[in-house]
């Protein structure tokens, strides 16, 4: 099959449903008064779809990796930000799983999906004659 469109990547949506659940979570109270913490784990779990996005724009593997390597990242920031919402009594534990769930079974899709592209003949738009 192909992939035209960053949005028929499973990882971006995956992505964009965590970052709806993260949205859900922080817009009830008191997690939305906590301003900065509020806008810190929205950006890093909007950081995730939209690096997944902007790599997949430029073309090519090697700079797609790089862009999937950040997400990645990015996926283990919002994960370690859920920690501090439940400690923060923010979330509750079931809310705290899902998180959990959802940003692990994230982080190793997009570590398959970087494992695949570096064995890929396959190196982007870019590089076809």
């Amino acid at each position: 099959m192909k992939i035209n469109n960053f949005e028929d990547l499973e990882v971006w949506q995956l992505a964009r449903d965590l970052s709806k659940t993260i949205y859900k979570y922080s817009s009830s109270s008191p997690f939305n008064k906590d301003f900065r913490f509020r806008s810190q784990i929205l950006s890093s779990s909007g950081s995730i779809m939209d690096n997944i996005a902007e790599g997949f724009e430029r073309d090519g593997n090697k700079e797609f990796i790089q862009f999937l390597s950040i997400s990645k990242g990015s996926c283990g920031e919002t994960r370690s930000q859920s920690y501090r919402a439940f400690d923060f009594k923010y979330i509750n534990q079931d809310q705290l799983n899902e998180l959990l769930t959802k940003t692990k079974q994230l982080s190793n899709s997009l570590g398959g999906f970087i494992k695949y592209l570096k064995s890929s003949e396959i190196k982007g738009k870019k590089f076809k004659n």
